[in-house]
Parts: C-alpha cells; structure tokens; sequence
C-alpha cells in the first residue's frame, strides 16, 4: 500500500510537472499577466579517478552526488506571481538534489522547491512579510547550478542549509543599496519541524550593495538542533563579499563559523569553520575560467562525521571551465582535489586522506 502511494505521488508531480512547462510559453508572450513562468534543467556526470566503481561522492556532498552515471541534478518549474502589494512562487522540482537535502522530509515536500506568499506592510517603504518554504538566505551558492561559479557546491554550501521554512519580514532601502531581513524558522534546513523539536529558530540577513560590482552580505542562524530532551543549542554565521574587479575580474570570499552545545545545559561548545575563496576571469565572451580554494575544520564532527581522531580537518581546490552556447545555455568541466588531515576518502576500498573527480554539466534556463 505504502509502495503505491509513493508511485501515485510521483506521478501527480510529474503530471503537475509537464503542465506547467506546457504554459511557459503561453504565459510568457503576455506582458500583462501577472503570472511568470520559468524553468530550469542541469544533468551532469562526475568520475571519481580513485573510486571508479562507485556510484556515490562522499557523505559531505548532497549535490551532483552520483558518480558514473549520467544524471539530472535539478530540473524545476517555477511560477511567480506578483501586483501590487502581493507576491507568491511555487516550484516544483525533481533530480538527485532532492535525494539526500530533503531526505529528511516527508513525501511530498521532497519536490518543493519554493511555496512562499507575501504581503507589502507598508504603503511608503518597501517593507514585505513573507511566509512559506523559501531558499535559504545563508550564503552565496544555491541549489540552482547557473547562479553558482563552479559546477560543484563548495562544502561550506553542502553543510548549511539550501533552504528553509518560516516568516521573514525584509526591508529595501529607497535607494536599494540596503536590504534587512528577520527570519522565524521552523530549523535548520527544515520544512516540518524534526519530531520532538517545539521551539522555533531564528536568523537574519544584511545585505549592502553600494554598486552593481560590490556585493557585502551578513546572514545568521540561532536555534536549537534535536529533540526537546536532548537538544543543542546551535549559532551560526555567514559573511561573504562578492566583488567585479574590473570587467573580466571577480572574486568572492566567504566564512562560515558556527558553535553548538557540547550537550543540553552546558556553557561549554563545539566549534566549526570554513573560509573560501573563488576567483573568475572571463577568458572570452564564451569562456569562462574560475579557480576555488577552500578549508573545511569540524574537529568534533558537529556538521561531518567521520569517525576519525581529527574529524573532518578539509581543505580543497578545484578548477572549472565554462563554455558559454547560448545566453542560458552553459557547458561546465570542472576538475577538484581534496586532502584531508585523516583518512575520510576511499580509494581502491581502502582509506585514504586524499580524492580527485572531475564533473562536467549542461544547464539550460527558459
């Protein structure tokens, strides 16, 4: 009974799935609906040159996680409804991402990728209300391959949450260089409450973009991780800079730091954190190159477990070319390398503080 459920659910999706596609185009051709539509497809295959009989990355990678398959990664519909003073989006989606990020969500919710609504409070600042499952507003990478500078997710991105549920009231400036916003979460990339968990977690984000190239964010999480009997209280926060240096020129720098309860009731904590660096050069109006470097440190394996005496004590670098087809068709090939201070990484079956896979991706946008 149980099995027929889950193939009826699956095919309800896909219907609503294919039903909206059909109208993309319909509904795009009229300027004055107040409904948009848009969608998105990324298939990618990655080989990992030490483990080539694997069919899985490392247990800290939740994106582009299967090896020596072809595969879709993220393919969603997305309608968008905005007039005066109410805004709302609905996505639907499907691919190995939903997999192992939503794993923790029951039936349905596993292919939401958005359902949010929200209300303008103010008549003279722009000051919305929202509520709903919304993208996470930690961070500079997204479940969405296009918007990201390397085809892979950096594991600072793979360890803190792609999305979330709850209220969020946020507030532009009039000349929208300022942007606040305080958030009520229902956890830690959460959309059901964990079970037995009552209390209600919270956040914010500010973000200050004094011109198009400068892009300065702050975003934050406090709250309590686990059951009521047991639970942690956990502190978390994300600072990156997004900087255009000239026109072929970017950079981002990123850090994350967190610290939790070492168990309920304490004042003592473990500590985590995670710096980043990214670099893009626009080869041609075509190509694109972007070179990653990053640290991952959770001694107490708080975020990664390894069952290892240093825990997860990471660092990575990768290289990635873009080739550009279309305006919203990319072509990606990424090369990355981890080493790490124990042997969390398998190659050949066995141990190993080391691990080297090539990806590459094609991603389409409408």
């Amino acid at each position: 009974m149980e099995r027929l459920k889950k193939l009826l659910v699956k095919k309800i999706v896909l219907l609503i799935f294919l039903t909206l596609i059909k109208k993309v185009s319909a509904q795009n051709d009229s300027n004055k609906s107040k409904v948009k539509f848009t969608g998105y497809l990324e298939t990618y295959y990655c080989y990992d040159f030490e483990n080539s009989k694997e069919q899985s990355r490392p247990n800290f990678a939740y994106s582009h996680n299967r090896l020596n398959e072809v595969n879709l990664n993220l393919g969603f519909v997305k309608a968008a409804y905005l007039e005066e003073g109410i805004r709302g989006n609905i996505a639907l989606m499907s691919g190995t991402y939903t997999g192992l990020n939503l794993a923790s969500e029951p039936g349905f919710f596993r292919n939401i990728l958005e359902a949010n609504v929200g209300v303008k409070i103010s008549k003279n600042n722009n000051l919305w209300i929202d509520a709903g499952i919304f993208p996470s507003h930690i961070g500079f990478e997204s479940a969405i391959g296009k918007d990201c500078w390397n085809l892979t997710r950096s594991i600072l991105a793979e360890n803190s949450p792609y999305y979330e549920s709850g209220l969020k009231m946020t507030y532009n400036n009039k000349n929208e260089k300022w942007t606040f916003s305080g958030l009520l979460l229902n956890g830690w990339q959460r959309i059901q409450k964990e079970k037995g968990n009552s209390t209600i977690a919270a956040g914010h984000q500010i973000t200050f973009k004094p011109n198009s190239n400068i892009t300065l964010n702050s975003s934050s999480f406090f709250g309590s991780v686990k059951p009521d009997s047991i639970r942690v209280k956990r502190y978390f926060h994300n600072l990156y800079s997004q900087i255009q240096l000239n026109k072929k020129l970017g950079i981002t720098i990123g850090l994350d730091y967190g610290i939790q309860q070492q168990v309920k009731d304490t004042n003592t904590y473990f500590q985590w954190f995670s710096p980043i660096v990214i670099l893009k050069y626009q080869l041609s109006k075509k190509l694109i190159i972007n070179l990653r470097g990053e640290y991952y440190s959770d001694k107490n394996q708080v975020i990664i477990s390894t069952g290892t005496s240093n825990g997860f004590q990471t660092n990575g670098y990768s290289i990635n070319l873009d080739y550009i087809i279309k305006e919203n068709v990319v072509l990606r090939l990424e090369a990355r390398q981890f080493n790490s201070k124990d042997k969390v990484f398998l190659k050949n079956k066995q141990p190993s503080s080391q691990n080297f896979f090539m990806s590459t991706a094609l991603a389409i946008s409408f």
